[in-house]
């Protein structure tokens, strides 16, 4: 015959499991607010070059019907009221405000345009090959060479010296950077090949 748990033993295991749930999640909604705030820094950067799916804050002083917070399409467009499409992916935030005011000042004399990137969506990178955890990943600052293959895990034991990054150029045409692994780790600044990588980047370890 089974032993039967008095029902109030059960309680309090009960509840000791639902506070250990609890406890859990607190850490992934921690680290959850320090990837946003990371990737609010990365978007603030001046250099910053917009991607497919960032979300844009566009602002036209004075004129809040032009105004208008927008996805960058999947062609790399946005549409605003009176403009139309225009090309947002590839340009910085300043750059793009500049196009913005260009194609304001057709209707109005004085314009003063701000474009804030509100969310980095496009910053992803792909790590293949020879690496512990291949994979594609989605980065909140701007990452190396090197510790893009740390966050797929390291190298295997069956990696080479050779990394080859895949890398799209601005007319669309791809190309091949062939890299020794030893290049990225060299003390010497002048053969140091630890690039700072673009989103849409692939690094493949032979």
């Amino acid at each position: 015959m089974t032993a039967q748990i008095p029902k109030l033993f059960l309680i309090p295991s009960i509840v000791l499991m639902l506070l250990a749930i609890g406890s859990l999640a607190v850490p992934d909604r921690e680290a959850e607010a320090a990837r946003e705030a990371k990737g609010a820094a990365l978007a603030q950067d001046p250099d910053y070059v917009i991607g497919i799916e960032d979300i844009l804050d566009i602002s036209v002083w004075k004129n809040p019907d032009l105004s208008k917070i927008v996805a960058v399409r999947p062609d790399g467009m946005i549409s605003l009221p009176l403009i139309g499409d225009m090309r947002a992916a590839g340009l910085t935030p300043i750059q793009l405000r500049d196009n913005i005011n260009e194609r304001l000042k057709e209707y109005q004399e004085t314009v003063v345009t701000s474009v804030i990137v509100q969310e980095v969506r496009s910053y992803r990178i792909f790590v293949l090959g020879e690496v512990l955890s291949p994979g594609t990943y989605s980065l909140s600052r701007k990452t190396t060479v090197l510790q893009a293959i740390a966050m797929a895990g390291g190298l295997s034991q069956f990696a080479s010296n050779n990394i080859i990054l895949v890398r799209e150029g601005r007319g669309g045409e791809v190309e091949k950077t062939r890299i020794r692994f030893s290049e990225i780790v060299d003390e010497d600044a002048k053969k140091d090949k630890n690039l700072v990588l673009r989103p849409g980047d692939t690094i493949f370890v032979r």
